[in-house]
């Protein structure tokens, strides 16, 4: 039997479900924190398999007694296709990481359980094929940041409001979809993921969640950008141009603001909120142009997004596990003490906003020539807005790490942990800026194929 045939994307959820209870019934923290990352570890290597397999085109086998949902419900939910197949082992990477990067001084805050959750609603909310288990899905996804939230006993007012009013959007769009009420259901279907991407002016929840919640977890909850994922699935097939070009605009909109917003930041956490935002808009202004190039572009930036702003918030979290919450109104001199953070925060800040030989250069130019291509002045503000977003991280750097000496009479040096993390998030970075081809052909293809759809379900309706 191929090994490859065996379901590693239903075995990397079980196994996610299955560790989140059993790390639960730990109480030592820090045997929970080595249970949580070696489960991690098992996760993201069952998800590189089911890439490998969907990259090699191998196809389930029904026969196979290991192919659970074929024989208990008679048809696949779970399965990755050319979107989702590279962004599947990229959560699971930033969860692996995010826990092997995690300090002892962390573990209590750090909820292993929750985190494993977590880990495994979006990997079955980006790997799910059945439309209707993906609303499930999105629903129950925005209830562990909630209790965590509550368990922290941080304010739950803003997030609730928020994602009470995404899930009400969504299931009132799903319901008039259900209806054969194509033309209404995609206004509340395109404000549900509005709100869930956190543009203006329902953005406050974005960084009232990194105000209050863990960083790590914060992370861990935006950086898949579970809203453009949506807005793939559910709104860009059946949305007219006039809807699509409100959320570019609109998007675009969220892009300027949020980089400037992030320019003038005193509170790091908050810095690095807007500098998410302002991506993750720039991304649905991909999704609006909808040409093979910008949509390409788009594909490219949101990868390039997962991996540079991940790595990028894993550096301030080990920063604020030495240092404490850090301010941006003045200069600290970090950089004697933790250069490889003051290294790594570079080159994921410029990484986002596409310095030359990182994997965000090539999809920032897709980007912008898909966008001067459709229009020039659309084009003009995404180029504002990468230039803003640069302003905005030297900025962060120069005020984090130089200035003045910073005095300790201990020693605040990276772990080899988090040197390892570092270490292969910075390989994968170089690695796609220096050899493109393959990551910018599979966004290629997806984005050929996701057109395609999109074209085919417009003309069968009436």
């Amino acid at each position: 039997m191929n090994p490859l045939h065996l379901p590693w994307l239903e075995l990397s959820i079980v196994l996610a479900i299955v560790g989140a209870a059993g790390v639960s019934l730990f109480r030592d923290p820090l045997h929970a924190a080595r249970c949580g990352l070696l489960l991690t570890g098992v996760v993201l290597a069952c998800t590189l398999l089911a890439w490998l397999a969907a990259y090699l085109g191998v196809p389930g086998d029904a026969s196979d007694p290991y192919s659970l949902q074929m024989h208990l419900l008679g048809r696949r939910l779970f399965e990755l296709d050319g979107l989702s197949a590279p962004l599947v082992p990229v959560i699971a990477l930033l969860q692996f990481l995010t826990a092997l990067a995690t300090p002892r001084t962390k573990v209590r805050r750090f909820s292993f359980s929750w985190s494993l959750a977590g880990e495994a609603l979006r990997i079955a909310t980006f790997g799910c094929v059945d439309m209707g288990l993906l609303i499930c899905l999105l629903v129950v996804g925005t209830i562990p940041p909630y209790i965590e939230l509550v368990n922290r006993g941080r304010p739950t007012r803003v997030y609730a409001l928020h994602m009470g009013l995404f899930v009400v959007l969504l299931l009132v769009g799903v319901g008039l979809l259900a209806g054969g009420r194509t033309e209404a259901a995609v206004l509340p279907l395109m404000a549900a993921i509005l709100v869930r991407c956190g543009t203006v002016p329902v953005h406050c929840w974005v960084t009232d969640w990194f105000e209050h919640a863990s960083f790590g977890n914060a992370l861990l909850f935006v950086t898949p950008l579970t809203g453009f994922y949506a807005a793939v699935r559910l709104v860009l097939p059946i949305a007219p141009d006039w809807v699509l070009q409100a959320i570019g605009l609109i998007s675009l909109v969220t892009a300027v603001y949020a980089a400037a917003m992030a320019c003038i930041q005193r509170d790091t956490r908050r810095f690095f909120a807007y500098l998410f935002l302002s991506h993750a808009s720039l991304v649905l202004v991909g999704l609006e142009l909808h040409t093979p190039l910008s949509l390409t572009g788009a594909l490219c930036l949101w990868l390039s997004v997962m991996l540079s702003l991940g790595g990028l918030g894993l550096t301030l979290r080990s920063l604020e596990a030495r240092f404490g919450r850090l301010s941006l109104s003045g200069y600290h001199g970090l950089y004697d003490h933790v250069p490889s953070q003051a290294v790594f925060f570079l080159i994921t800040g410029l990484a986002s906003v596409g310095f030359p030989g990182t994997l965000g250069f090539i999809a920032t130019e897709l980007l912008v020539d898909g966008a001067v291509e459709a229009s020039p002045s659309v084009g003009v503000m995404v180029i504002a807005t990468a230039a803003l977003n640069g302003i905005a991280i030297v900025r962060a750097y120069f005020l984090l790490f130089t200035g003045k000496r910073h005095v300790s009479t201990i020693s605040l040096s990276s772990t080899m942990r988090e040197r390892i993390a570092v270490l292969t998030l910075s390989g994968l970075i170089f690695g796609g800026g220096w050899f493109p081809q393959p990551g910018v052909l599979s966004r290629s293809h997806a984005a050929e194929q996701i057109l395609k759809d999109r074209s085919a379900r417009l003309n069968e309706s009436p």
